[in-house]
């Protein structure tokens, strides 16, 4: 670690260590009144609800590592999707970009992390819900996020409650439900890099028994790095707009029905691939214009192209065509809840969705293969199909059995059709010196026209059968127990039906290739939990979990892995101390991983076009993850709150046989830094009649894996946000209440490789992708 950066994450753990570090960076209407204060001491933090267990529950008396972000956290860190968490807000949560393509995210928690779980046969470790919905796949996460009432993050398996593929733990959202009372809030602001976002929430009075809710979002950002082909899209930039319209029906006071329906469409390109070095491995270096490579030796790069290692380039050295990726998402829920008694609420959701993803890739120009010279093809331009709809029904149970048992139960049914094609031919052709390019007839990159390096389909259907039950004794009311499990049958079955525009051919057979799998597992939970006092609580934790297997449509054969399992042991401990102005939780794990489904990739060129071949292969023995977990709150005066928060992950995984070459290889957890934090401070005034708001928030991790075979991190990254407001300003009686704030995200500029690849080293260098920039703007906020 740099001395730079270990200096950065000990002022940010110090300055945690004194604020008493803590969980949620949320505030939350309370739930119970708190503890009348000191004479002029400052007021106690609030109680913080989370649906972790099905009901709604006090945070601070939930046995489960949890943090959360609400609506104040979202909106002071400016984060307008699940992209913009990829700063660190929650150090145990991960979030990137599959390649660098924003139409598909990888999200990893506690080293559960999957490289490329965009296949159609390939599932996530962490399962991401919102309002209980399990959305399956990568693609469309980027999505602008609509109204959101809080983000809650749950670490470690979550089979028990939360279903299938939630090793790792889960990402829920809850949105903000219809009241039945008119409001309105509109958002409007501009910002730099051609930046603009609006937003409209409108809930209408109630007709009847019905209670009706809309909410719009538009996000758009121009380019990050500018593509100097005239008339093509350049890179990083994005237009996200989203609709919902929602409807509760409460016809009676033991009966609610909420439908929803929303549509997305995300725009999006790529951000660029840059070369960061040049003939790392210090080969001979021949002319670009020789007419051949003799092994041992590497071809100079053409004069135009630029390698910039340390910084990011905002103008492409080489213009090709990139188009916009679009993901389209649409869905419908139905959620029903009867409450026959007070011990007993049933509850039903129904839900459909479906998801269709049009990516085009062109991000690199000449900084990765094809690497040819005179009058070569080069500039991959990586084209793909994504298609998937999904249906899901669940139904639960929450009850009480007198004084001493609360429950949940339930049954789950999962459906899910999944296909996809890609197609990767170049776009560029050098001209005898490489002093120039021309653009290639575009017909090839036209659907219909493409050469398929792949196309498969997969099928999943899921059953389940849950419960989990607390026990507090009578006689000693500070002991619970709780006990659960999850039954789950899993079926799935895939195809793949080209592989380089033909029939796949194995063993010198040709034919359509096939795998199916069927799983039937239990997975178990056993909590103690012990309250110390009305305000410190412990808890020790067992729980199992595990990720389904499937095949790698991008592997030549097909090659099918298995699922992989983890047993997870957790000591938690939540405090609210000095009347409730400090508030310490922290959690210790192990968690042993077996069968851990490890991804190798190896880059061929086929004449004019670069394929990516991928197999993924369990690795031998039990990997072994370890971490701790702090987080905390201080209200250091009724103006003043201070958060902080830090994550320990420590995981090795077993050597594993590289089936490419055969060897035994080091091969490692992608996305996870061994030490992440994150230190907020939030001021909270009266000025001049209204409110004056201020937020800073500082997020660090250390370098990282980009890939589970290479050895070589990305660099470790501090990123700093602000937001300073003026809130509750009066209009006219009756008028709207006004907000204006200024915001920035990554406010020091900080610039760092988040994906680093180098793979070809061989034949030209590394190559990387860097974060963000600074951006910044001003925003209004109007409310009814």
């Amino acid at each position: 670690m740099h001395r730079q950066t270990k200096l950065r994450l000990q002022l940010m753990l110090g300055t945690a260590l004194l604020a008493a570090p803590v969980s949620a960076f949320a505030q939350t209407a309370p739930i119970q009144t708190a503890p009348a204060p000191v004479a002029n001491a400052p007021v106690g933090l609030d109680d913080i609800v989370v649906t972790a267990t099905k009901r709604e529950t006090n945070l601070q008396d939930t046995p489960i590592s949890i943090s959360v972000m609400n609506s104040e956290a979202l909106q002071n860190r400016h984060v307008q999707s699940l992209m913009d968490l990829a700063d660190g807000a929650v150090p145990s949560l991960r979030v990137a970009t599959f390649e660098a393509r924003q139409s598909a995210l990888t999200i990893g928690i506690r080293g559960i992390v999957p490289n490329d779980a965009n296949q159609p046969a390939r599932e996530q470790g962490v399962g991401v819900y919102v309002d209980g919905v399990y959305l399956a796949r990568q693609h469309g996460l980027a999505s602008a996020l609509l109204d959101i009432e809080r983000v809650e993050v749950l670490k470690g398996p979550q089979g028990t409650l939360f279903g299938r593929n939630t090793e790792g733990g889960a990402l829920s959202l809850v949105t903000k439900k219809p009241t039945g009372v008119f409001g309105m809030r509109a958002i409007a602001g501009v910002g730099n890099l051609e930046s603009y976002n609006s937003e409209l929430h409108v809930d209408f009075p109630a007709i009847g028994d019905f209670a009706f809710k809309v909410d719009g979002v538009l996000q758009v950002q121009g380019p990050v790095t500018e593509n100097i082909l005239p008339g093509e899209t350049g890179f990083g930039q994005y237009d996200r707009r989203g609709l919902r319209f929602q409807t509760r029906w409460t016809p009676s006071e033991n009966f609610t029905a909420d439908l929803a329906a929303d549509v997305g469409k995300d725009k999006n390109t790529p951000f660029y691939s840059q070369l960061l070095n040049f003939n790392p491995n210090g080969l001979t270096v021949v002319p670009f214009t020789s007419a051949s490579v003799p092994s041992g030796s590497i071809r100079a790069l053409s004069p135009l192209v630029q390698v910039e290692g340390s910084k990011r380039m905002t103008q492409a050295d080489i213009g090709v065509p990139q188009q916009w990726s679009v993901d389209d998402t649409r869905g419908v829920d139905l959620h029903m809840s009867y409450r026959p008694t007070d011990a007993l609420e049933i509850r039903s959701i129904t839900a459909y969705r479906d998801l269709d993803v049009e990516q085009y890739d062109n991000i690199a120009g000449a900084h990765r293969p094809p690497v040819v010279g005179p009058n070569g093809k080069f500039s991959r331009y990586s084209l793909a199909g994504f298609w998937q709809h999904q249906f899901s029904q669940e139904l639960q149970a929450v009850g009480s059995l007198g004084d001493s048992i609360d429950y949940v139960g339930g049954v789950f049914y999962f459906k899910e059709t999944v296909s996809d094609d890609a197609s990767t031919p170049s776009t560029n052709q050098w001209n005898a010196d490489g002093t120039g390019y021309t653009i290639l007839d575009p017909t090839p990159t036209i659907r219909g026209f493409r050469s398929m390096d792949r196309k498969s389909t997969a099928h999943s259907e899921s059953k389940a059968i849950y419960g989990q039950a607390t026990w507090t004794p009578a006689s000693m009311d500070a002991l619970h127990l709780t006990v659960g499990g999850r039954y789950t049958w899993d079926d799935k079955d895939g195809t793949l039906e080209l592989v380089n525009n033909a029939l796949p051919v194995v063993n010198g057979v040709s034919g359509e290739l096939h795998f199916n799998s069927k799983v039937d597992r239990f997975d178990p939970l056993v909590t103690l939990a012990y309250d110390v006092s009305d305000n410190i609580n412990v808890y020790g934790k067992y729980s199992t979990g595990y990720r389904a297997g499937g095949a790698s449509s991008r592997s030549l054969t097909y090659r099918s892995f298995d699922p992989e399992e983890v047993k997870a042991y957790e000591l938690g401990l939540k405090s609210d101390l000095f009347d409730r102005r400090v508030r310490l939780n922290a959690a210790i794990y192990a968690m042993d991983r077996t069968d851990s489904q490890i991804d190798f990739s190896l880059v061929t060129v086929q004449g004019a076009s670069t394929r990516n071949t991928l197999e993924t292969i369990n690795a031998p023995g039990t990997t072994k993850i370890r971490g701790l977990e702090l987080e905390g709150q201080f209200r250091a005066t009724d103006n003043l709150t201070l958060s902080a928060s830090y994550a320990y992950t420590d995981a090795k995984v077993p050597d594993t046989v590289n089936p490419f070459n055969g060897q035994t290889q080091k091969v490692f957890i992608a996305f996870t830094p061994e030490n992440a934090a994150s230190f907020a401070a939030d001021w909270n005034s009266p000025f001049m009649g209204a409110t004056l708001k201020a937020h800073v928030d500082a997020n660090y991790a250390d370098a990282s894996h980009s890939f589970e075979q290479f050895e070589i991190k990305n660099d470790s990254s501090f990123v700093v946000n602000a937001r300073v407001a003026i809130a509750d300003i009066t209009t006219r009686d009756g008028g709207p209440l006004l907000e204006v704030a200024l915001w920035s995200r990554n406010l020091l500029d900080e610039t760092y490789v988040y994906r680093r690849d180098p793979s070809n080293r061989g034949t030209l260098g590394d190559y990387g992708n860097f974060n963000n920039p600074r951006t910044f703007g001003i925003e209004l906020r109007a409310s009814y």
